[in-house]
């Protein structure tokens, strides 16, 4: 069992719920646990994506620990006249394992337990934990799960392209949050072509947003690599439709190939 590097937040008072069911992708009504769920500008793209704990009295908000003070703030402004507290949770902390233990529950974006298992907790009440090995970092490569804070700037890429609706972090039934005319608009005009995708390789890593290339026509950047894996932002359109022509992908001079999992939505391929 490992101890978690996050920035945790916590959202507290008589009106925490509205507060959060009015800003976030995910519906927080009348729910125990975790869920996934982010916060999105007005144009749709994502400023953080983020665990979402349902507390007795609070919800805990956890994400990457580079978004936290980013965050915290976005969340600040958005007070208003409501009754919340919003301030940095720095009494819990998150623990993480491969396989279930007490009190743990799936990640909420893999709920079959392919992201592995969490739990929160005071720090006062929870075990002295080792810091964690790479395990999570891992777990999500081999899942084929980006790690947004790592292969995207925050503002950069609508909901879609980081996957939300894949990884169960958006309720389409729930009413009106930041972003959700053209989280909606897109769902329905099925015009997500760019995504997070994982791709293979051979020999070592790849630099950062090294551009990708289908013959001549660039179609994205890789984001990350490791391990002879990683992930990168393209074109899906059009990455099928070179495969399709048996025209290779490329990057720095380097054949790469998509590896999409099963469960990633593919856009159709483009006409030509």
């Amino acid at each position: 069992m490992f101890h978690l590097e996050r920035s945790l937040i916590r959202v507290s008072g008589a009106d925490r719920v509205s507060f959060l069911q009015n800003l976030l992708t995910q519906n927080v009504e009348d729910f125990d646990g975790v869920r996934y769920g982010a916060l999105l500008n007005a144009q749709g793209k994502v400023s953080a994506d983020m665990a979402i704990w349902a507390m007795d009295d609070a919800f805990i908000l956890e994400t990457d620990r580079r978004d936290g003070e980013a965050l915290l703030r976005r969340l600040s402004l958005y007070k208003l006249r409501a009754q919340v507290s919003v301030d940095a949770a720095a009494d819990f902390a998150v623990a993480f394992s491969e396989q279930p233990f007490k009190g743990a529950l799936a990640d909420p974006r893999m709920p079959d337990g392919a992201l592995g298992y969490r739990s929160i907790a005071p720090r006062a009440q929870a075990p002295e934990l080792k810091a964690d090995d790479g395990s999570y970092a891992r777990l999500a490569l081999r899942a084929g799960v980006p790690d947004l804070a790592e292969n995207t700037a925050p503002d950069e890429v609508f909901a879609g392209e980081a996957l939300l609706e894949e990884l169960h972090g958006v309720d389409f039934q729930k009413g009106c949050f930041v972003g959700q005319e053209n989280v909606s608009r897109m769902k329905r005009r099925a015009t997500t072509r760019r995504k997070l995708c994982p791709i293979v390789f051979e020999g070592g890593g790849i630099e950062a947003n090294t551009p990708i290339f289908a013959g001549d026509v660039e179609i994205g950047s890789v984001r990350a690599t490791a391990s002879a894996r990683g992930f990168a932002l393209v074109r899906l359109d059009r990455a099928l439709e070179a495969a399709a022509n048996s025209i290779s992908l490329t990057s720095g001079k380097r054949e790469i190939r998509l590896d999409p999992p099963p469960w990633l939505i593919l856009p159709p391929r483009e006409e030509t």
